[in-house]
């Protein structure tokens, strides 16, 4: 199973309290695994298809595509209890009249404890949501729908991934289709990048920020959000687009890196910058969102390309005169190595970045891993598994690991799979879990605390 195809096809179509502990390790690194909840059952959620975040008391918050009251997603929060084990509180369920429903990313967290999030569907005219979470003085949650997309023929349109949130409280987010640039492939438009941002009253103002799929811009924005620097400028991936063609690509175009900047005059300048090439070695199908380190390089994944067409990780990095240079610092194999890196990145304190392929690992196992990359200081990044899911009788400790992850102090790794697990749903084989992996030796030095 070649990395882009899969991956389309599974984050197109992706996919209570019943607490199982799993311990298992690959003896190379050994890492154990463990299941903090295990889903499906009653009201529960089924098939989480984003990653964690946690809040200062290390309350884990994420999201599942089905399952609720309404069978239409939830929101979700894991909450650590004094004999080792998680309780699991549903927050929201949805798909209740107009509220919207499939929950595709996760959510974020303001300073206040409010969570914010999106469905790819529902909304008065179907064409997804922005929602608010608020707590209540009694324990509850409130939402509100910010906005429901559709206002006009131009307009963004389903939401699949999540959102990122300035100083001034404005919420940035991209979707799948809209815009002014009609996409045949699509049958609409190409795809945005909006901002909401709130008004007196308690309304708030959607702006589309740019238009997919002019030229050699990209377009198809299947699950990867922007992300913000301190300046103000707004970075992100396409899956496909661009000014090279790809043999192995679906529709045309390697996918492109993009940097959208505020020009002063209220508008936003789109530049590219890297544009995926099917060369032997460079990546293709970037479908993740971007992580940026302290000095402003960026970094991430592509579905496929690289020396053996798994993926790739990669770095690009500011070269002068608006110009930018890409390494690859891995490609990715097959099994068991991974196959399809499906999860942005994150970094610890000692530049070390995890994530999650999709699929491959060990021979045998082969559905998802987790991974960690270090640098030598001179350039080089070593790769080591860390874990190989569906390792245990029936895939009890999940498979398909799709979100971003979590690192806490002691250098242990949280997150979720889109299946496997204990329990059985009527539409997939499991309904997926919520994971720990932990070092045998834990390394609480530079590591970053929940």
């Amino acid at each position: 199973m070649r990395g882009r195809g899969l991956s389309v096809g599974l984050r197109a179509s992706a996919i209570f309290a019943v607490t199982l502990w799993v311990t298992s390790s690959w003896a190379a690194t050994n890492w154990n695994a463990n299941v903090l909840h295990d889903f499906g059952s009653g009201a529960d959620g089924q098939s989480p298809a984003s990653g964690l975040i946690s809040d200062a008391a290390g309350n884990l918050y994420g999201t599942t595509t089905y399952g609720g009251d309404y069978q239409g997603g939830t929101v979700f929060e894991l909450t650590p209890t004094a004999n080792g084990g998680w309780t699991e509180t549903v927050l929201h369920s949805f798909g209740n009249g107009t509220d919207g429903y499939y929950l595709n990313a996760g959510v974020i967290l303001d300073a206040a404890g409010n969570l914010y999030g999106t469905t790819v569907y529902g909304g008065p005219k179907g064409l997804g949501t922005v929602f608010e979470l608020t707590p209540t003085a009694g324990g509850g949650w409130t939402e509100t729908v910010l906005h429901s997309f559709g206002s006009t023929f131009e307009g963004a349109a389903f939401p699949y991934s999540g959102l990122v949130l300035d100083a001034a409280g404005n919420l940035y987010g991209t979707t799948f289709w809209g815009g002014t640039h009609y996409c045949a492939v699509l049958h609409a438009g190409c795809g945005t990048v909006f901002e909401l941002t709130p008004t007196a009253g308690g309304v708030w103002k959607e702006t589309v920020l740019h238009s997919f799929g002019s030229g050699t811009d990209g377009y198809y924005l299947q699950g990867a959000g922007v992300i913000l620097d301190a300046a103000g400028n707004l970075y992100g991936t396409t899956v496909f687009g661009g000014g090279n063609d790809c043999q192995d690509a679906q529709f045309y175009g390697c996918g492109i890196v993009f940097e959208l900047s505020p020009n002063g005059v209220g508008g936003w300048t789109e530049t590219v910058l890297h544009d995926f090439e099917n060369n032997g070695t460079d990546g293709s199908g970037p479908g993740t969102a971007l992580t940026m380190d302290a000095a402003g390089n960026l970094y991430g994944t592509t579905s496929a390309g690289g020396t053996s067409n798994y993926g790739t990780v990669f770095e690009l990095t500011p070269a002068g005169n608006g110009s930018w240079l890409e390494t690859v610092l891995h490609s990715f194999a097959g099994p068991p190595d991974g196959v399809d890196p499906s999860s942005p990145l994150i970094f610890d304190a000692a530049g070390n970045l995890y994530g999650t392929t999709l699929v491959g690992g060990i021979v045998g196992v082969d559905w998802g891993t987790a991974f960690e990359l270090s640098p030598d200081g001179r350039g080089t990044w070593t790769e080591t598994l860390l874990y190989s899911f569906c390792a245990e009788n029936d895939c009890t400790d999940g498979s398909l690991p799709v979100g971003s992850l979590v690192l806490d102090a002691a250098g242990s790794l949280y997150g979720t799979t889109l299946s496997g697990g204990a329990n059985q749903c009527e539409d997939y084989p499991q309904c997926g879990i919520v994971f720990k992996l932990s070092p045998a030796n834990p390394r609480a030095a530079g590591r970053n605390v929940f």
